[in-house]
């Protein structure tokens, strides 16, 4: 620990950390800028001059190691001074037009930071110049009048994402913020992630859906998680009026650490799909309101002589979008209320059936950790756009990348990530088998495996490259990279996942010779489908939706949009009920439409996919005549004389999962 003094205080930190921390633990403020905890110090701005005892000149304090016995003052009249002067350079270089900013009053740091040196007015006057507004992407506008060369935004983006779209061009007082090589941000790289304009303090860059919507002193916050994937971010939702105005990454989250995607921060702002309102019921071929008593009561006619059928009864499913209470109640009144055969989820691709089997096939160690990929030396991806889906995991591999971290592509088409990977493995049709195999294999070949495996390595290796069409030494060189890291970590898709078994054993019998698969540790990943896909799996929602001879289906579509598969495989249903939040067709299709709840007028519980259990909260009021799933479901139940389980869900959740059940 270094001991120091600031501003009179005593105080002791590690060794390596910055004055400007220090003063934080010691609840001494020190205004800045171009600073940010999430960011590398970078030391531009210069509003955190400091004077230190010793040293002639002033020091940037977010870039100044502590030592010991410092001496620190942060509020003498020379800092004082220094601050202003440093404030009238940066109003000067720019048009801060302050009253007519929509993040003014409260929400600018540049404009608190001037309040509090106690600035009225500009000593120097501005440059007037115009500068272009960049309103070309769809959910951001760059404002560069407002900029102030801080460059958050860019460390933001190669920090926090590993994109780097954004850039400098020119120098001093002429950079130019820029997106790649000085395209329009809409026609750029920029993946719509809205970090850069999270940590922006001014109104640089903002989102052209919240602007002017609320300050800060106007809006509540709500720290929530993301349904947008099975990652489950944490999110901050700011609320006014009863309306979601902005949706924020949540910095003190411990999976993603602010770090959010477009789904999570834009995706629900911009959801213009038309809600229902009130219950409908088909009469003489039509959909017309009606009561929830009436709609219901309807419903129960219709199943009740069904009770107790299995293969001709009620087929039923639900969206992995809910939570695991909605998920359990569904089961409960479906599987042991009515005892039909079919009771499932809505999950395409079968991610919950592939669960189910790597459970089953890994015992105790199961999968592992979302965290590995900000420690991993080695990604391998195996069927895993990490550009496309579950984004924010993506995100944490690419900022990996500059810090030497080695990327291996196992894939059979093209990977966007492929001009960034250390290998390539391509295979000319779908021999994911074969080419897992093959790794193995060239790893044994090699010597290098920290495990034993029951193959012959030469004739594997030989037939994997016939077979796919790539060369024993491109497995060779793959084997190499892979086997030579400490901690490898493989993240697969669906491919994998809903494949045979034999895909899953290849890449299991890979990861124990690697030692990323040991009877302690797991470095296997693998993203699942939606929010909750891993407690279906638990509640074994995971057969296939397949309706034959039954008399009635009951849809839980909650917010998602119904596949054509779904909507044909239910066109000729004699009985159709949809519980769904939005219209679409497959509601236009129903006998029986029951809204039903959003992710945003509700709570619940979500197993991230990697086991994780989290809590999203209710952060808005439904609108009136709108029911929650679980309320429909208890009170269908109860006019069917069906008693549901309230309290159970998490035991059945955790069953047969160590890290879950010690999370209970």
């Amino acid at each position: 620990m270094v001991s120091l003094t600031i501003d009179g205080k005593a105080i002791q930190v590690p060794e390596g950390t910055t004055v400007l921390r220090a003063a934080e633990q010691a609840k001494i403020h020190i205004p800045t800028l171009c600073d940010h905890p999430e960011l590398t110090p970078y030391g531009g701005c210069r509003l955190c001059l400091v004077e230190v005892e010793g040293i002639r000149t002033l020091q940037a304090s977010c870039t100044l190691p502590v030592s010991n016995n410092m001496v620190v003052h942060t509020d003498t009249e020379r800092v004082k001074a220094a601050r202003r002067f440093v404030l009238t350079l940066i109003f000067s270089e720019r048009n801060h037009f302050c009253p007519f900013c929509q993040v003014s009053g409260g929400d600018c740091e540049l404009q608190n930071a001037a309040y509090a040196e106690g600035m009225t007015h500009w000593p120097l006057q501005p440059n007037w110049q115009p500068y272009e507004v960049d309103a070309s992407h769809p959910y951001i506008i760059i404002d560069h009048n407002r900029c102030i060369l801080c460059r958050r935004c860019v460390r933001a983006c190669s920090d926090l994402i590993g994109n780097f779209t954004l850039g400098f061009e020119e120098r001093g007082a002429n950079s130019f913020l820029v997106a790649d090589l000085g395209v329009p941000l809409g026609e750029s790289s920029c993946v719509g992630c809205g970090s850069c304009l999270q940590v922006c303090p001014t109104g640089a860059i903002i989102d052209r859906g919240s602007a002017y919507h609320g300050k800060e002193t106007q809006v509540e916050k709500h720290p929530t998680i993301c349904l947008g994937c099975s990652v489950g971010c944490g999110i901050d939702v700011q609320t006014r009026d009863n309306k979601i105005v902005r949706i924020e990454g949540d910095w003190m989250a411990v999976i993603n650490g602010g770090v959010i995607c477009k789904e999570g921060r834009f995706i629900p702002m911009y959801d213009d799909r038309q809600r229902i309102h009130t219950p409908l019921v088909r009469r003489d071929g039509k959909l017309v309101a009606a009561t929830w008593d009436q709609a219901l009561e309807v419903v129960a006619k219709e199943l009740r002589p069904l009770v107790g059928e299995s293969s001709n009864g009620v087929a039923a499913a639900i969206s992995t979008k809910l939570s695991a209470e909605e998920l359990y109640q569904f089961k409960k009144l479906f599987a042991d209320g009515f005892k039909t055969d079919v009771v499932t989820s809505l999950e395409e691709g079968n991610y919950t059936a592939a669960t189910s089997k790597v459970r089953k096939e890994l015992g105790k160690v199961f999968e592992g950790k979302l965290s590995a990929l900000d420690t991993t030396d080695c990604v391998v991806t195996v069927d895993f756009d990490i550009t496309r889906s579950h984004e924010v995991a993506g995100f944490f591999i690419k900022r990996r990348l500059p810090a030497d971290t080695k990327l291996v592509i196992v894939d059979t088409e093209n990977n966007p990530m492929e001009d960034l990977a250390t290998a390539v493995l391509k295979s000319k049709g779908e021999f994911y088998v074969e080419m897992l195999q093959g790794l193995t294999a060239a790893i044994v070949k090699l010597g290098l495996g920290k495990a034993k495996a029951s193959l012959d390595a030469n004739s594997v290796l030989e037939s994997a490259a016939q077979k796919t069409g790539l060369s024993a030494e491109a497995y060779l060189s793959a084997a190499r990279i892979i086997a030579g890291a400490k901690q490898p970590v493989f993240i697969y898709g669906k491919k994998i996942a809903g494949a045979s078994s034999e895909a899953l054993k290849a890449l299991i019998e890979l990861a124990k010779v690697t030692g990323a698969l040991t009877e302690k540790y797991s470095g296997l990943l693998s993203p699942k489908g939606k929010a909750n896909s891993l407690a279906a799996a638990q509640y074994e929602l995971d057969k296939p939706f397949a309706v034959n001879g039954h008399k009635a289906a009951y849809v839980v579509l909650g917010e998602d949009e119904p596949t054509q598969k779904l909507i044909q495989s239910l066109s000729k249903v004699p009985f159709l009920v949809v519980q769904a939040s939005y219209s679409s067709q497959l509601t236009a299709n129903a006998h029986v439409v029951l809204p039903t709840t959003i992710w945003s007028e509700k709570e619940g519980h979500f197993l991230t996919f990697d086991g994780t259990l989290q809590k999203a909260e209710k952060v808005i009021n439904p609108a009136e005549g709108i029911r929650s799933n679980q309320s429909v479901f208890e009170d269908l139940g109860a006019r069917l004389k069906l008693k549901l389980d309230e309290k159970g869900w998490k035991d059945e959740l955790t069953a047969g999962l160590p890290v879950l059940a010690a999370q209970a």
